[in-house]
């Protein structure tokens, strides 16, 4: 099913989301890959605040190239989600409601999705000239000195993701092998 959405959204809307669906999200999301991801994680221990309000967002595993002349960023396409797994499960305990990436996630992520009711997109691999299309804007909001791997605030619109995990756990990459597997 092809669905329009707003970002940040509610617990609520996500769980509307079916794994296997095609999502347009238009509104802010946040990129952060391993070395931001870390650097949250250790505020975090220590008490301390996050960049952003995590309540609602979604975070894109993304790095981007720079941005040619006239464009807000670089080719945007996503990182193997999986390298975020061990920084994942308290993000999500904090209101994470989705995470754009791509590739497979741990056990501990699926439970720590369906606990709190997120879910993860994916955005096609080699596509990140296509998916730049889709930003808008591009705002170093933290970390500006880890280069690329900065915490990013990004408007974008129609930005084309697929949902590979759901808050009830479906995930599309086991159902595909098991449907590729029977035929």
């Amino acid at each position: 099913m092809e669905k329009h959405m707003r970002v940040p959204f509610t617990r609520q809307e996500a769980a509307t989301l079916k794994s296997g669906d095609y999502v347009y999200l238009t509104g802010t999301i946040y990129t952060a890959r391993d070395a931001a991801h870390k650097r949250m994680y250790e505020a975090l221990m220590k008490k301390e605040a996050l960049p952003f309000d995590i309540r609602g967002n979604v975070i894109y595993y993304m790095g981007p190239s720079p941005a040619r002349e006239g464009r807000p960023i670089g080719s945007a396409g996503p990182t193997t989600a999986s390298r975020m797994d061990k920084y994942t499960p308290a993000l999500l305990d904090l209101g994470m409601q989705g995470m754009i990436g791509k590739g497979k996630r741990t056990e501990e992520v699926r439970e720590a999705m369906i606990r709190n009711g997120a879910v993860y997109f994916a955005a096609v691999g080699g596509a990140g000239a296509l998916l730049s299309k889709s930003i808008l804007s591009s705002e170093v909001i933290a970390y500006d000195n880890l280069g690329t791997e900065a915490v990013r605030k990004l408007s974008v619109k129609d930005f084309p993701v697929v949902v590979v995990m759901d808050s009830q756990g479906n995930n599309l990459y086991e159902t595909a092998i098991k449907q590729y597997c029977n035929e």
